[in-house]
């Protein structure tokens, strides 16, 4: 056999080998299979049941039953001869404007805590047919003049004023002289809107809230409210309690239920409009105030200040942005809404 054969013989063979080990001869592939189950759909986790918190005051509540009943707008008296109120602490929110002779009076909204007496009440004004609607409040008040009277039934308010005959809720107290005795029963404040028929429960348009606190600047450490001559207003940030106390004419202001000095979480000037409305037989001025649209606000938190516009309407209580038109949020607690005129002036240090 030749050289050359030899050659061909040898690499037919080799190749035949190659052949046989690349179809039947080699190891067979492994298959490689996932450990995690085919997704058919996209997982989904239901979401905690969002936890009852009150309206008014953003702190946690004991139970959505709870939140869903509805609130007492009270008015409250603010003349020397009035002080110190009763239940002033209690009240989840309190509007302060001005009434006749530069004397201020409040409307307070009662909802998370609604302490068993309160007052003295006194009578109604036109502001309060815009914070009524705006918390759906059960509307107690003694007396009002005909114009503000018509204008109450004409707004189809929850009215439970001694003006309509209301009389089962409302007593006076002994060591104090009328008209600034006027106490109101909570208890049988409830039972008789109850037996006039008038709802007991409601959902709510909250507030906005920030559960959180939050370090502003600037700071505000005091402000000067000067209603009128009559009235003037200060508040102090308490630092060790995250809260505004409130002087009333010079004088720790305090709530005689607890012997307490009057305070807020949050204290919110807001400028409205104030149009003479009428005088009494003594020339005093009555004011319509304008609580709808917007306006301009200060917001005073966390010992902090933010500059706001605040607009509202009869179904909601009020709402702020800032200058960019971001929403602002209230700190969790108390607010008081100190309405004062367009062309009102306050000192913040």
């Amino acid at each position: 056999m030749s050289h050359n054969r030899t050659y061909v013989l040898i690499a037919a063979a080799g190749s035949l080998v190659a052949a046989l080990l690349a179809t039947g001869c080699a190891r067979p592939p492994v298959e490689v299979t996932s450990l995690w189950p085919v997704a058919n759909a996209e997982r989904t986790v239901a979401k905690p049941p969002t936890p009852p918190r009150w309206p008014y005051t953003g702190k946690d509540a004991p139970s959505h039953e709870a939140i869903s009943r509805r609130p007492l707008s009270v008015k409250i008296e603010n003349s020397p001869a009035s002080r110190p109120q009763l239940g002033l602490n209690s009240a989840d929110v309190v509007y302060e404007t001005i009434a006749e002779g530069g004397i201020t009076r409040f409307n307070c909204i009662f909802h998370s805590r609604v302490p068993d007496t309160l007052g003295p009440v006194r009578s109604a004004r036109l502001s309060d047919l815009w914070v009524v609607p705006q918390y759906d409040g059960l509307f107690f008040f003694s007396g009002a003049n005909a114009g503000v009277n018509r204008r109450v039934r004409a707004a189809r308010l929850s009215d439970l004023s001694q003006d309509v005959g209301v009389s089962y809720p409302y007593w006076r107290a002994s060591d104090r002289s009328a008209p600034h005795n006027l106490m109101l029963d909570t208890k049988k404040a409830y039972a008789e809107a109850k037996k006039r028929k008038m709802k007991t429960t409601a959902e709510l348009e909250a507030l906005s809230f920030q559960r959180r606190g939050m370090e502003l600047t600037p700071t505000a450490a005091r402000v000067d409210i000067p209603f009128s001559q009559a009235n003037r207003v200060r508040w102090e940030y308490d630092a060790e309690k995250d809260s505004y106390l409130r002087w009333n004419n010079g004088n720790v202001h305090r709530d005689r239920a607890s012997g307490k000095q009057v305070r807020a979480t949050n204290v919110v000037i807001i400028w409205a409009k104030y149009t003479v409305a009428g005088r009494d037989k003594i020339q005093s001025v009555t004011y319509d105030i304008d609580l709808g649209g917007k306006g301009r606000a200060t917001i005073l938190r966390n010992g902090g200040r933010i500059d706001v516009t605040w607009v509202a309407d009869r179904t909601a209580p009020p709402r702020f942005r800032d200058a960019a038109g971001n929403p602002v949020k209230l700190a969790s607690g108390t607010t008081w809404f100190q309405v004062i005129p367009l062309d009102g002036r306050i000192e913040i240090r």
